[in-house]
């Protein structure tokens, strides 16, 4: 694990970050998005998730599988993911 993944570790960084990404997506101030709202609900559709699978990898260095939305359709259940996935990295 790199100097640069303990650092994101931080949840509460995971969350700014993906409600940033979720935000550019679907044309909202990071702010609108809640954290416990699936991200459908805003207008993600398949070809976003996708692109923000790819996003979270660039991001934190994972491998990510493109079921991630559907299987953690929250910005929270996300960041719970990811940072599982960087405590054991």
């Amino acid at each position: 694990m790199s100097a640069d993944a303990g650092v994101a570790i931080d949840l509460n960084g995971i969350h700014h970050w993906l409600r940033a990404q979720v935000g550019s997506y679907v044309m909202r101030a990071p702010e609108e998005i809640d954290p416990l709202v699936p991200v459908a609900q805003y207008g993600m559709d398949s070809v976003y998730s996708l692109s923000l699978c790819g996003d979270i990898e660039a991001e934190y260095g994972l491998e990510i599988e493109p079921t991630l939305v559907w299987e953690h359709p929250t910005v929270a259940a996300m960041a719970d993911h990811i940072r599982g996935r960087l405590s054991t990295a």
